[in-house]
């Protein structure tokens, strides 16, 4: 078991790349701390690990609030007496061009995506400065290194936490902590299917998803969880300030 003894918080893990980060880190032997909005789901992410032998406590909380994220560091170091591993993998999206965008809108979005990852970083890394160890992985998305249009806020979201990383990995480097961010592709995720949904003809929509990813389908949120527990654990020991990109060679390709 590649985590076993580790303890580790994950945001977002009701759905989606969350769930499947908390799965699979459960079952390479962490001890999980999970947070999200979502009371329905996270009880029932929650119910599937300990199904499955595994240990989790889950808090419904808001990671952009510093006053929640504060209350539930406290409560997981309680319960679990550290935290070894962040995965901050919450992240929201709308969509529209810049000149239609509301400020309240954008606002959010940084909020969510970005100023929560500094959030959890703040009250995590205390305790990992203390051990002289931890791994921090973010999430971050292709849309931080290549543009595409009608989401200005959350590419901008997504490559501060790209540069958010590189600052925390050079900072944090002499305690023994490592940090380092995912761009994924196009995951099917519960957001993108809500897309999906929303567009006038979702058929069409997928198939040009699709055709933006050489490998010749969307990812799952399994692809990328298994680059997470690479990330969070000793076999990426001397890898530190990095964005692994998982997108089915996405952003490798000239447009078609």
């Amino acid at each position: 078991m590649r985590l076993k003894g580790r303890v580790a918080l994950v945001s977002a893990m009701a759905s989606g790349i969350g769930q499947a980060i908390a799965e699979v880190f459960a079952t390479e032997g962490a001890s999980i701390i999970g947070v999200d909005l979502d009371e329905r789901g996270g009880q029932a992410t929650k119910a599937h690990i300990l199904g499955h032998g595994g240990r989790i406590s889950f808090r419904r909380a808001d990671v952009s609030s510093e006053a929640e994220v504060r209350e539930t560091v406290d409560a997981g170091l309680k319960e679990f007496g550290k935290i070894d591993i962040l995965a901050n993998v919450v992240g929201i999206a709308t969509e529209a061009p810049c000149h239609k965008m509301e400020l309240s809108d954008w606002e959010k979005i940084v909020r969510v995506n970005l100023t929560s990852m500094f959030l959890t970083s703040k009250h995590v890394l205390p305790g990992m400065i203390e051990r002289k160890d931890g791994s921090i992985v973010n999430m971050a998305s292709v849309q931080a290194l290549v543009g595409l249009a009608g989401y200005p806020h959350y590419a901008a979201s997504k490559g501060g936490i790209i540069s958010l990383t590189k600052q925390l990995a050079r900072e944090y480097a002499a305690h023994g902590i490592r940090v380092n961010c995912i761009a994924p592709g196009t995951i099917e995720t519960p957001l993108n299917v809500q897309i999906l949904e929303r567009a006038a003809d979702p058929k069409t929509l997928r198939a040009a998803w699709v055709k933006m990813h050489p490998l010749g389908r969307l990812g799952t949120p399994r692809d990328v969880a298994n680059g997470a527990l690479y990330l969070a654990s000793d076999e990426s020991s001397w890898v530190t300030g990095q964005c692994l990109v998982i997108d089915g060679g996405m952003t490798s390709a000239a447009p078609v």
